[in-house]
């Protein structure tokens, strides 16, 4: 793998980290939201991953960039709570919120920010190693 192609695949893993990081917290700001039907509660929003394989055999079969494969909703069921005193209460006295698990997202809040912290340390770490190979060449 040439140290070019590390910049592609880190590049890509950041982008797709960003996009985890972004859907984490739009899930936690909605977190406590609350809705007088299940149709209008926010869902909980995941990214789905995937390697670009075909891309990558296709150039050397060395690297594998990472792109999101799309955004999906968590099928978890929703919370209803018999809260007929609320103004968003429906009919029967009841009010809906979201899916959203907060310790389940602050978890995957660490673990994008630590996998992006991590793609910038090798991004940097090759950013180095080209360099001192070009100062060899002195």
């Amino acid at each position: 793998m040439s140290l070019f192609n590390v910049f592609n695949v880190t590049g890509s893993a950041m982008s797709a980290e960003s996009v985890r990081l972004n859907t984490t917290s739009s899930n936690l700001a909605n977190a406590n939201s609350v809705s007088s039907s299940a149709a209008e509660t926010y869902k909980a929003r995941h990214p789905v991953f995937a390697a670009e394989l075909n891309k990558a055999t296709s150039q050397n079969g060395s690297s594998v960039p990472v792109r999101v494969a799309g955004i999906v909703e968590s099928q978890k069921p929703l919370r209803a709570e018999y809260n007929p005193e609320h103004p968003m209460a429906n009919a029967e006295g009841y009010i809906f919120k979201p899916n959203v698990n907060v310790m389940e997202e602050m978890a995957n809040m660490i673990s994008a920010s630590r996998s992006y912290q991590t793609n910038v340390e090798v991004a940097e770490a090759s950013k180095q190693m080209l360099m001192r190979t070009l100062q060899m060449g002195e």
